[in-house]
């Protein structure tokens, strides 16, 4: 697992609200679900909408075009959705909030 800085302590998303990051060349949205920052792709599979302009309810993640839901824990689409969205670790620390990505052979090799 590798391991990058997405925001500052300053930068964190107040609680119940969605800010948008650039990590390792990934747009992701930072969310902040009382308390609990979970990290994740930054669109809807189901229609592309932008999850910066969602909301949270009930540890989902709802997005604004079609009101889709995703466990902020699992990923999973509501029941019947059949879809998913990425996960991705959080780890707050001293300086700020980061994100970690699991490595594959190919960045092991040219990082």
């Amino acid at each position: 697992m590798k391991w990058f800085k997405a925001l500052n302590k300053v930068q964190l998303p107040g609680s119940g609200t969605i800010k948008m990051s650039d990590v390792n060349g990934k747009q992701l949205c930072i969310i902040n679900a009382d308390g609990k920052f979970t990290a994740t792709q930054s669109q809807c599979p189901h229609a592309g909408g932008h999850f910066s302009g969602g909301w949270c309810k009930s540890g989902h993640l709802v997005c604004p075009v079609h009101r889709y839901e995703y466990n902020l824990t699992t990923g999973r689409g509501a029941e019947g959705q059949g879809d998913y969205i990425d996960i991705y670790p959080t780890e707050l620390r001293k300086d700020g909030l980061y994100v970690g990505f699991e490595e594959n052979w190919w960045t092991k090799l040219w990082g």
